[in-house]
């Protein structure tokens, strides 16, 4: 990209950075396989390539590793709402709203906050410090504080070759593609229509790991970049069970493909379902709430 910026043009660039977000976005997926144990037998093994990927990734692995555990044991869990996840609220929460409350809450769920600066906000600003976990012991604070050194540590050699410029015009497409597309993948895999929230005591964690993450079914290549992240009810279920085998889960227990399985299309229209009917065990539009 450096050679095609200097003697063909920027527009190469640009196309350039697409694959390379591909690759990123299957480094990150290597990252999260070694937060679940899964790439090697030693937990050493898997906790230093996540840390060095982690640098790659804009992402303090130790600390994401914690929070991303967080979220695996209570995803589809209304009173365990707010750590890694998209914030959903339900019909009649939104409802009990003001107009700012309603206001601020819609601008959060608009495609262009979700997809555009929400990866900005998460990988720029909110892996740079862990708002939140300051009380939960120093493992957050060196974790962030570390991988900050190391990616400013790169970026001072790699300006230090290119220049300030071509950096920022080379890596600035592939992280916020690379982003982008992480975010979209994690909103897809729990953000469908016919997903599962609940409360204790009926909330059921094997229930909502199978009903409350997605298939989402993609060409083989994409498969290949996301790493089978798609497969996303079968990791939730079992999370130790590598990327490169969960396509043989399917392949043994077919009643498992054809669960919760979404299309590219079927994704792009789950993006206007932004509440949580309790009441129809759905999510809904905004529309269902003016309406009712």
């Amino acid at each position: 990209m450096w050679a095609a910026l200097v003697h063909v043009g920027y527009w190469l660039v640009l196309l350039l950075a697409v694959p390379a977000a591909g690759f990123l976005v299957r480094l990150f997926l290597i990252q999260h396989d070694c937060g679940h144990s899964s790439v090697f037998r030693r937990q050493w093994a898997n906790d230093w390539l996540g840390r060095v990927l982690g640098v790659i990734t804009l992402t303090p692995y130790d600390h994401w590793r914690r929070t991303h555990a967080l979220h695996h044991a209570g995803s589809g869990n209304l009173e365990r709402r707010g750590i890694g996840d998209v914030a959903t609220l339900t019909v009649r929460e939104y409802r009990a709203l003001g107009r700012f409350g309603r206001l601020r809450y819609r601008l959060y769920r608009h495609p262009a906050i979700l997809f555009g600066i929400g990866p900005l906000f998460v990988f720029v600003l909110h892996h740079r410090l862990p708002i939140g976990f300051m009380q939960s012991g120093a493992m957050h604070w060196t974790s962030t504080m570390g991988t900050n050194a190391a990616i400013a540590g790169v970026t001072a050699v790699l300006i230090w070759i290119v220049g300030v410029g071509p950096f920022l015009a080379i890596h600035g497409p592939i992280a916020f593609l690379g982003a982008a597309a992480g975010v979209w993948l994690f909103y897809v895999q729990h953000q469908f229509e016919h997903t599962y929230w609940d409360a204790p005591p009926s909330w059921r964690r094997p229930v909502a790991a199978l009903e409350g993450s997605s298939h989402y079914h993609l060409p083989g290549v994409l498969r290949w970049l996301t790493a089978n992240i798609g497969i996303h009810h079968v990791h939730h279920l079992s999370s130790r069970i590598p990327h490169y085998r969960l396509p043989e889960v399917l392949r043994d227990h077919p009643e498992l493909d054809a669960m919760n399985r979404l299309t590219i299309a079927d994704s792009l229209r789950s993006v206007r379902l932004s509440l949580w009917d309790e009441d129809r065990r759905r999510l809904v539009p905004f529309s269902t709430a003016r309406l009712s």
